[in-house]
């Protein structure tokens, strides 16, 4: 931590315990003392914040500002319980917007950029968050939205979109349709900034290869600001996040302890400047490492690894705990394999059952497919399981993310 950081660390700290019912609340039923933290080492004393706080402080009371300076709110996109209620002034979308353009620049746009922007608009922050990015750099807005795959083709190649924002699911069925259709001499795109959800890079290969794109991974979350913390930049070595505006924490899920540099855990949060709804060491249950040493790139900013899954997405199968990331570096290693899979988990006779059904390229036979994922599954991951190899479109492909696990295990 620099001593810039620092410095906004506290006076981040003093603003909240002044102004922000859930952290008067928070600290006092902690014992928590601001005065306590007198350096960086001492910032493991500050109790974490956690989802469950923020749906506790619903529908306001993460506020830190009076209501006149708020100008619009968002919600987490999340379908179960209390939802998040995040507010935000001027200040913040202001920020959030340039944070947006640095990723633009980041991936290569311009204002001579025609950029169709798929995610979704209202409460959820990523589509009117690409759009602001999108007018900041100058260039041309496409608002399209999710949905109508027809339309989004044809308003492609009408306004010939020189990049596109989505979803890794949603780009690769753009992709799919676009090979189907042999549409691919009719669009211009050539770049593509996808997020909401991992993706390993099989999938980035065949998005990259069907639209002829240079992919660019982008990281947020609607508690912070939304998307637009982190991308990753020429060099696909990690994600550049801003920490001008965030400090960036590794800690072990289980004992909240720090990790040692350059190992993985769960990513922690600290913004320090948002001003209607700050938020200090917030649990994003992202799991991550920090990339030591300065990118190739040339950039200064400090980098993440790509999110290798969430803490609550784990699955844990004869006793083994396993994240999708981990999947799809044993499917990544494999030739055949494509870039879909799904997990299904079964009970039998109170045995744990996984069935691992993925996809496989035209020309390699399935069976063998199979033996291979199982053998090399068993070796990387240490369990045995069952397997299955489809053709390409035979799992499902969503508009949105992609459900990659069925848990029939109730």
């Amino acid at each position: 931590m620099t001593a810039e950081q620092f410095s906004k660390f506290k006076a981040m700290l003093k603003r909240v315990q002044q102004t922000s019912p859930l952290y008067q609340n928070k600290f006092k039923k902690e014992k928590f003392d601001i005065e306590d933290v007198q350096s960086p080492a001492d910032i493991w004393k500050i109790p974490f914040t956690t989802k469950a706080d923020l749906r506790g402080a619903y529908p306001l009371n993460l506020q830190a500002v009076p209501d006149e300076e708020i100008v619009r709110i968002h919600s987490s996109s999340g379908t179960t319980g209390v939802p998040v209620i995040i507010p935000y002034t001027a200040q913040d979308l202001e920020d959030w917007a340039s944070m947006m353009k640095r990723c633009m620049e980041v991936a290569g746009m311009t204002s001579k950029d025609r950029v169709q922007i798929t995610p979704g608009y209202g409460l959820w922050t990523a589509g009117i968050g690409f759009q602001a990015g999108v007018e900041k750099l100058g260039a041309m807005a496409i608002p399209t939205g999710p949905g109508n795959t027809e339309r989004q083709l044809q308003m492609m190649m009408d306004l010939k979109s020189t990049a596109i924002i989505a979803t890794s699911s949603y780009a690769l069925l753009l992709a799919e349709e676009i090979h189907k259709k042999q549409l691919k001499g009719h669009i211009h795109l050539k770049k593509a900034i996808l997020g909401s959800e991992r993706w390993g890079d099989k999938m980035r290969n065949r998005i990259s290869s069907e639209l002829g794109v240079a992919l660019y991974d982008i990281y947020g979350l609607t508690e912070i600001y939304g998307p637009g913390i982190s991308i990753s930049c020429e060099c696909n070595n990690g994600l550049h996040y801003w920490d001008d505006y965030f400090y960036f924490e590794i800690i072990d899920s289980h004992t909240g302890e720090n990790m040692k540099d350059g190992e993985f855990g769960e990513l922690v949060i600290t913004t320090l400047k948002k001003e209607g709804a700050p938020l200090i060491r917030y649990r994003t249950r992202d799991i991550t490492r920090l990339i030591e040493g300065k990118c190739q790139c040339g950039l200064e900013y400090p980098r993440h690894a790509p999110i290798m899954g969430r803490t609550d997405d784990m699955i844990k199968i004869k006793g083994v705990n396993i994240y999708p990331g981990q999947i799809e570096d044993v499917l990544k290693t494999i030739e055949g394999t494509s870039s879909e899979y799904q997990i299904v988990l079964d009970r039998n006779d109170a045995k744990d059952m996984m069935l691992l059904r993925f996809e496989k390229q035209e020309g390699f036979d399935g069976t063998s497919l199979e033996m291979t994922v199982k053998k090399h599954f068993k070796t990387k991951i240490g369990i045995l399981i069952n397997t299955q190899a489809l053709s390409i479109g035979e799992l499902p492909r969503s508009e949105k993310k992609t459900v990659r696990v069925i848990e029939n295990r109730y």
